[in-house]
């Protein structure tokens, strides 16, 4: 399951680039205005990267960071959520960021349930493959 999570979080982050950084540019080159006009400064995708690489190498942090991300990331995007359904105003942009944010949203519920019900996935593998 924490391949599975892992290959997740890569797919969100390269999504998280095209959605809030390569669709933007397209869009403002098209329309003649500065590039970064639509841009969405967002920097989550870092971590989404380097948690998906810590839940397939395993060092001794994996656990600790996968809760703090995933309990981080939940609140923020049920924040962010119940924000924006008071008034929705959907467009190209909002909707893209609410599909987005539902991906998100679904990935770190999925991560946080796999680490209470089998915690010990995501424990550092030593070298004969058990997990310390």
């Amino acid at each position: 399951m924490s391949r599975f999570l892992a290959d997740f979080l890569f797919v969100l982050a390269a999504w998280t680039l095209v959605i809030k950084y390569a669709f933007p540019v397209a869009y403002a080159l098209n329309e003649g205005v500065p590039v970064l006009t639509y841009v969405m400064w967002d920097f989550w995708w870092v971590a989404h990267i380097w948690l998906g690489w810590a839940l397939i190498n395993r060092p001794p942090y994996t656990f600790a960071l996968a809760l703090v991300v995933s309990v981080a990331e939940i609140i923020i995007v049920v924040t962010k959520f119940a924000l924006f359904l008071a008034e929705p105003q959907w467009d190209i942009w909002t909707t893209n960021w609410f599909i987005n944010k539902c991906f998100v949203l679904a990935c770190f519920v999925l991560l946080l349930a796999s680490m209470v019900v089998k915690p010990g996935e995501f424990r550092r593998r030593t070298a004969d493959g058990l997990r310390t």
